[in-house]
């Protein structure tokens, strides 16, 4: 199979957690060419491990979403790989948090580069790789985000700049489908998955999250589209 008989996908932040999980995931399918970025490759080596079985359908690149202008180039190696080929997914999935805090605690200086990574990035990557996304068939963008940016959970007072950063994302991604419906844009909350940022009291095996958000992925439906929805393809009201 060759990459014009392949749907291309762009995934974030790869070297562990949820976008490392997902990269595997949709590995197990030949039909999916993944290009998996993260700000160090030559430390990723659970990512450099599955590119060395992944026959040719993964490529790594670096990419540091805090670095915009090295964001913006970024699109020239990805081109690179793609060929004539346009990017039928692209995937948010880097984010940062700051320790677990409140409005009146959090540290608010430190808060603008929760900001740049978890809502600047994503709206930066939505510009540069439009382009290519406009080639596609799929035409998808995917901002991995949370209910705790949801006005309908909230869950209290505390990860207060890590929800409010993520509610910034939900209204990137609703604006992004107001001014082009042509595009399916969403925002998905994975679910409190076990990892690094999630922590081990996470109810959520990554697995288990991974393996339905995959799911989800590619089997979005047009009212899907503009909206949050989680790991278990339901609708999030916010």
């Amino acid at each position: 199979m060759t990459i014009v008989d392949q749907y291309t996908w762009l995934i974030t932040g790869c070297s562990r957690g949820i976008g490392l999980g997902l990269t595997e995931q949709l590995l197990q399918d030949p039909a999916n060419f993944i290009i998996a970025t993260c700000r160090t490759p030559e430390k990723a080596t659970a990512l450099k491990a599955l590119k060395d079985t992944a026959k040719g359908t993964l490529h790594i690149v670096k990419l540091d979403v805090d670095d915009l202008e090295g964001l913006k180039n970024s699109i020239n190696e990805v081109s690179q790989i793609l060929g004539d080929k346009g990017l039928d997914y692209l995937v948010n999935n880097a984010a940062v948090n700051q320790k677990i805090d409140t409005a009146f605690t959090m540290d608010v200086e430190g808060w603008g580069a929760v900001f740049k990574t978890n809502v600047v990035a994503p709206a930066l990557l939505a510009q540069v790789y439009l382009p290519l996304i406009e080639k596609s068939t799929k035409k998808t963008i995917i901002n991995v985000s949370s209910s705790l940016g949801a006005f309908g959970y909230g869950y209290g007072e505390l990860w207060a700049s890590y929800a409010i950063t993520k509610t910034g994302l939900n209204m990137l991604t609703y604006k992004q489908r107001a001014e082009r419906p042509d595009l399916m844009v969403v925002c998905l909350c994975p679910g409190w998955v076990k990892t690094d940022m999630g922590t081990d009291e996470a109810p959520l095996e990554l697995e288990e999250s991974v393996t339905a958000v995959a799911k989800v992925l590619t089997s979005l439906k047009p009212e899907d589209n503009g909206r949050l929805i989680n790991y278990r393809h339901e609708i999030v009201p916010w």
